[in-house]
């Protein structure tokens, strides 16, 4: 589970980042840290500014209201978003791990129909 606070209408937790993946994209759970696989190489802040763009979508506010408040230069990164809740983190993470668990069944079931073909 992803541990957070919430303060004065900000909701804080932790972030761990692969920089250099092929598509930015949010994919769960990892020690306690939400981990997500940004596109952008760690260079000049690129892969900081896709973090918060990133951020900002999954959570449907401004970039604005995303802000790296310590981690700048590491793969673990503690961040601030405004106006959402701890609720609306652990949505989050549980539509992730329920669309990988989809994607898994299918893939299981499309091999286990190759296997039965005559």
């Amino acid at each position: 589970m992803i541990s957070f606070s919430e303060r004065e209408g900000c909701l804080i937790f932790t972030v761990r980042v692969v920089p250099r993946a092929s598509k930015s994209e949010i994919v769960g759970e990892h020690n306690g840290a939400l981990k997500i696989r940004l596109a952008a190489p760690p260079v000049d802040g690129a892969a900081n500014a896709e973090l918060v763009k990133t951020l900002a979508k999954a959570f449907n506010v401004s970039n604005k209201s995303v802000e790296i408040i310590s981690g700048k230069a590491s793969k673990t990164k503690q961040i601030k978003v405004e106006n959402i809740t701890g609720k609306q983190l652990l949505i989050l993470t549980e539509n992730i791990t329920l669309k990988k668990s989809a994607t898994e069944i299918l893939f299981l079931m499309s091999k286990a129909l190759l296997w039965t073909k005559p």
